[in-house]
């Protein structure tokens, strides 16, 4: 089948891979180059990275509400546009260009948690388990009839990169599953359930800042959900403290803070984690980063820096 394929991050990579095991692609487009690090320099993205390296006709249009971006779409003549995490909507004039039209594969169970950051609103919700979506793209966001869905459990260890690297991975099989089903005409769509819609908004740099005075089990999910970005944060004399893993001890679940302990007080260390009085329940921090050092076990930061009777926050 001739594919054309659009996308963007990391993500979307095991998609191209696997597309390109069972299928001709005939064009990639993804985003233009952004500015990224320090330095600002422009930075192209891992599908870029991955086009280019396998040979692939790339095209990377600010919009593809611009004619000169169908022109060129039309020109590689594909049977179905795949789309996986490109980061633009797709206008009525693309999706009706293939002759089986547009496929996209989001990393939820719609209708839950369509947008822009769907894996990390699963762990901060608690969710029990999240899943992959194939859908038919219309021009609504993520609002199309799901041709394949595939569900996993989320566990206590997963975080933010984690889980979507399995993702990433279940989604390519399911793409790969699904198309031969578009192609004979087999494989029926199914609207949405019009019940249990939520949106997963983009994920702002304020939401890393931790409130000691939340839940244990609410702070754990936020530091997985945060890993490898934007990473959770709190303050340790006034010095940014970035904490990359953590987990809210169960014997401490359903006990508000002692009366005369502040929230975010270090109660102790011990067994190489950093114990931390919450609004309810206690934290374990395990693993943590100061500005400009690399990130360090709360073993070894705690060889150097006293923390025992100290506060974050």
């Amino acid at each position: 089948m001739r594919v054309a394929f659009a996308g963007t991050p990391e993500f979307a990579l095991p998609a191209l891979a696997a597309l390109r095991q069972h299928h001709e692609i005939v064009g990639v487009l993804t985003q233009p180059d952004r500015p990224s690090g320090r330095g600002r320099r422009l930075t192209s993205s891992p599908v870029k990275d991955a086009a280019i390296a396998a040979g692939l006709p790339l095209a990377q249009p600010l919009t593809l509400k611009d004619d000169a971006a169908c022109v060129e779409l039309a020109s590689w003549r594909p049977e179905v546009l795949v789309v996986v995490a490109y980061g633009l909507l797709v206008p009525l004039a693309v999706l009706s260009l293939p002759r089986l039209g547009c496929i996209n594969l989001h990393a939820s169970l719609l209708p839950r948690w369509r947008g822009a950051a769907p894996v990390e609103r699963a762990i901060l919700a608690g969710d029990a388990s999240t899943g992959v979506s194939i859908m038919q793209l219309d021009t609504g966001l993520d609002t199309g009839p799901v041709l394949l869905a595939r569900r996993i459990p989320i566990s206590r260890t997963d975080t933010g990169g984690s889980l979507r690297a399995e993702l990433a991975v279940i989604g390519a099989e399911a793409l790969i599953e699904t198309l031969p089903g578009v192609a004979a005409g087999t494989l029926i769509a199914h609207p949405q359930a019009r019940e249990g819609v939520t949106y997963a908004a983009r994920i702002e740099k304020a939401e890393a800042r931790i409130d000691f005075g939340r839940d244990a089990l609410e702070i754990e999910r936020q530091v997985r959900a945060f890993n490898p970005e934007p990473v959770a944060e709190t303050r340790l004399d006034g010095e940014q403290l970035r904490i990359f893993a953590a987990r809210a001890l169960d014997e401490f679940e359903n006990e508000p803070a002692p009366k005369n302990t502040d929230h975010g007080a270090i109660i102790s260390v011990q067994d190489g984690s950093m114990i931390v009085q919450c609004g309810r329940g206690r934290l374990a921090v395990t693993e943590v980063q100061r500005p400009g050092r690399r990130p360090v076990s709360v073993r070894d930061l705690s060889h150097s820096v006293a923390l025992t009777g100290r506060r974050l926050g």
